[in-house]
């Protein structure tokens, strides 16, 4: 599902050059649950966003389903994310102006998909929000933002879910909630889930954990 080769990547910072990845290369297979530790500063969430298309390496290629990213415009970029990567933030980055409801109905809207409102209401149902669909993101608890973003992530049905830190934010308990939800919703899309996490709980749920260190991998274990 995804292949990484020679990933690097370098940020000007403070009128020098600081190489922020150096040589990553994975190999992660379709249905995988992947997390990405590491400490502070090590790359994860720059991984991340590259995995995603968010941002473009230094050096090196990304392809995601057959799809070479690093050679996509920016335009062919911008579609192939919108059809088959769903990402979760760890600040929710729900549009303040918009219900849960409607905050969940957007990509598919945009996307021309019919019924996008009846489908996000199905989905609001399935995070456990149905009663909460007509709320605004303010009206939510911490807990219940990140499970709209959840479901804002799947509704289009990615091959492919990113989340960036997605309990950070979050009690231990509504925490393990979320953990609980990405894990049923990823295993019922059949997508390959790729997470960045500083909580042991989550890494422990993956099938494999990648840690990186200085911007390198240190380790790349599967979980028995």
């Amino acid at each position: 599902m995804i292949t990484v080769r020679d990933l690097t990547m370098r940020l000007a910072s403070g009128g020098r050059t600081v190489d922020v990845l150096t040589g990553i290369s994975l190999d992660v297979p379709p249905r995988q649950v992947l997390a990405v530790a590491g400490p502070s500063g090590s790359g994860k969430s720059t991984l991340l966003g590259l995995l995603a298309g968010l941002d473009r390496p230094t050096g090196g290629r990304i392809a995601v389903a057959g799809v070479e990213l690093t050679g996509l415009s920016e335009d062919a970029l911008a579609r192939f994310r919108r059809d088959t990567i769903g990402y979760v933030f760890q600040s929710f980055h729900l549009i303040p102006t918009l219900t849960a409801l409607e905050n969940v109905a957007v990509p598919m809207e945009l996307a021309g998909e019919p019924e996008a409102l009846d489908r996000a209401g199905r989905l609001l149902d399935e995070v456990g929000l149905g009663a909460r669909a007509h709320h605004y993101p303010v009206q939510l608890s911490g807990g219940e933002q990140q499970r709209v973003a959840v479901a804002r992530a799947v509704c289009r049905r990615p091959r492919l879910l990113l989340a960036d830190e997605p309990t950070g934010n979050l009690d231990s308990a509504t925490g393990g909630q979320v953990i609980e939800l990405l894990l049923a919703l990823n295993r019922s899309l059949g997508s390959t889930l790729v997470l960045v996490t500083h909580d042991p709980a989550l890494a422990a749920r993956a099938d494999r954990v990648v840690t990186l260190r200085d911007g390198a991998v240190a380790s790349d274990e599967p979980r028995a």
